[in-house]
């Protein structure tokens, strides 16, 4: 069985990646399956066809159906290293028994983004640094002078309203807990069991109305596109913060910038944008209060390295006539 892995380029260069590429390595060749395994930076159809698996590819919306399947009828495994993907013909997918699998490889880690955004724009920790450097290099010292160049936020006693109470939402809701922050939440099957106990889940509109951050954890499907609508920012708080680490396209981009421009909206801290990937500005970079990162939740190193022993374990298990983490 030949094995395509589309690696890329690490982020920030945290591993290294020939170290990566090693582990991987170490990890496809412990199955006694896997005879060959090619590595390219990015999902490219001059090379599909001469695989029976690949693992990395981006599943882009509409991008594999029928007439993909019928150019290559070897390839039989597709797997994405992220948690989200974009939309699947899946009876097509039947009927050329090809099978999608996604790769759940950090649940704390997006969160721990998303609360870090959170932070940010509540403490500016970076800017502060700089000034008080920059004060005391001017010999300005801080007697009789303003300490502090940007407004603190404290978050204890404070709501946060979580669109998506997957397992990245309740990571987040755990730490937003451990804030002292009340956890309010919105999925749209109730979430049961005790983990979940300590959250209060409410209607989507009421969320709204009561959050003073909201941060969304929801898939991107055709239900959720568009979600934060101009409809949904009218009925937030004056001065509410958004986190979005999800997908960009669950926020009318239009609406946020506006309610960002007007004060509606205090901040915005993204991971994600519209129309992603991004070659040049769009509107929502023109905000200063907005924090935009380049899709970067899923960089840390830790990270990494269980993404490709979680997608390994995927591939046996496919291997093994037994699949998990399908999505098609």
């Amino acid at each position: 069985m030949k094995i395509a892995v589309c690696q890329g380029e690490s982020v920030g260069g945290y591993p290294k990646r020939d170290d990566l590429i090693e582990y991987w390595k170490q990890q496809l060749n412990a199955i006694p399956e896997v005879s060959g395994i090619d590595f390219y930076d990015m999902f490219d159809e001059s090379w599909a066809g001469q695989y029976d698996a690949v693992i990395g590819a981006w599943i882009r919306d509409g991008y594999f159906g029928e007439e993909f399947f019928n150019k290559y009828p070897k390839l039989k495994y597709i797997a994405t290293l992220g948690h989200g993907f974009g939309k699947i013909d899946e009876l097509a997918a039947r009927r050329h028994n090809v099978t999608f699998t996604n790769t759940v490889y950090g649940d704390m880690t997006i969160a721990q983004f998303g609360f870090g955004l959170l932070m940010d724009i509540c403490h500016h920790i970076g800017d502060e640094a700089r000034f008080y450097k920059q004060m005391l290099d001017n010999n300005h010292g801080f007697t009789g002078r303003k300490k502090v160049c940007t407004r603190q936020i404290e978050l204890y006693e404070k709501t946060i309203g979580i669109i998506g109470l997957g397992n990245i939402g309740l990571w987040m809701a755990k730490m937003a807990q451990g804030f002292g922050m009340h956890v309010i939440a919105y999925s749209r099957h109730k979430k049961v069991g005790p983990e979940y106990k300590n959250i209060e889940q409410v209607s989507y509109s009421e969320l709204l109305s009561r959050s003073d951050v909201i941060s969304i954890h929801c898939p991107l499907t055709d239900q959720t596109r568009g979600l934060v609508d101009k409809e949904s920012f009218s009925k937030m708080k004056d001065g509410v913060i958004i986190i979005n680490t999800a997908r960009g396209a669950i926020i009318d981009e239009e609406a946020l910038v506006e309610n960002l421009k007007s004060g509606k909206v205090y901040a915005a801290g993204l991971d994600v944008v519209d129309g992603e990937p991004v070659h040049e500005k769009t509107p929502i970079f023109e905000c200063d209060n907005a924090t935009i990162t380049a899709h970067i939740a899923w960089a840390p190193e830790e990270a990494r390295y269980r993404t490709v022993r979680i997608a390994t374990e995927n591939l046996r298990n496919w291997i093994a006539g037994e699949p998990t983490s399908v999505i098609a």
